[in-house]
């Protein structure tokens, strides 16, 4: 069964890890950089805000095209393949959201 998600269910994602490093508030203080990985090919992206600079939580809509399964009519990302995953970046290395946890 598919999976895709949308803003909403990313945000939503965090609340299993309330008060620790998986929630972006609390991951922030302690240098992680909200961001995304593609498990197919590895690839990170940082979330960014529609200015372009690295946003303090986990915006979907300027990631790549290509990791969406659907977008609107300016080309914003509206949800997510199954093969993306919210996690963060710190010092280089991407975390999912336990790892994070589990770190902070």
């Amino acid at each position: 069964m598919s999976r895709h998600r949308n803003q909403l269910a990313v945000t939503q994602e965090s609340t299993a890890y309330q008060g620790t490093c998986g929630e972006s508030a609390v991951a922030c203080q302690h240098h992680f950089i909200p961001a995304f990985c593609n498990r197919v090919d590895g690839r990170v992206e940082l979330a960014r805000l529609p200015n372009g600079k690295p946003a303090p939580m986990h915006l979907i809509a300027a990631l790549p095209k290509a990791w969406a399964s659907r977008c609107d009519d300016r080309g914003n990302v509206l949800e997510l393949i199954d093969s993306v995953v919210a996690g963060f970046v710190k010092n280089g290395r991407f975390y999912t959201r336990e790892e994070a946890a589990a770190e902070g």
